[in-house]
């Protein structure tokens, strides 16, 4: 069993108190777990920034600390379906295709918990729109390749959108 202590620790000084379900996504090992009452529930493999961890605003890194799930889009759309500016476009992407950084499946939009860390003037991470969302590289998932979202392969995120509810704390670590 693995020790999340030290996910628990930062989540408590950040809000006072640990939720008893958080995410917490490890950068170094390109994973997400689903951790209830301390214990791991699911794990997913993902793809944070290829210019590695970082809050400033424009940098196209992935910010560190804890964050909430404020938002979630596309419930009910089908596996690779294509959002722009969080709406649904009604266009289906082949998986594996070619064409950039596309948004597919399910958005978890995130808004940065800690002021001055990832929340406000120029580091703010809901400003950013930084989500975990589905992607069109599924074949990046488990190695950093993204713009500075948590990317997840389709399936595994509409996985995890359906067992998530807005509000749940997320650890980028």
């Amino acid at each position: 069993m693995r020790d999340y202590s030290s996910a628990e620790n930062k989540i408590k000084r950040a809000l006072g108190s640990v939720p008893e379900r958080f995410l917490l996504v490890d950068t170094s090992k390109q994973r997400l777990s689903v951790i209830e009452s301390g214990a791991l529930v699911k794990e997913y493999p993902v793809s944070t920034s290829k210019f590695g961890t970082g809050n400033n605003e424009g940098s196209f890194k992935t910010p560190r600390g804890v964050h909430r799930v404020r938002e979630k889009y596309g419930h009910g759309a089908p596996a690779g379906r294509v959002f722009r500016d969080r709406l649904d476009t009604g266009e289906d992407w082949p998986v594996g295709a070619p064409g950039g950084n596309v948004i597919l499946s399910r958005i978890l939009r995130l808004e940065g918990c800690e002021e001055g860390v990832n929340r406000g003037s120029g580091i703010d991470s809901y400003e950013r729109y930084i989500y975990i969302h589905g992607t069109n590289n599924e074949a990046a998932v488990g190695s950093p390749a993204s713009h500075g979202c948590v990317c997840m392969k389709n399936s595994d995120v509409i996985d995890l959108f359906d067992i998530v509810p807005e509000g749940t704390v997320v650890l980028i670590d």
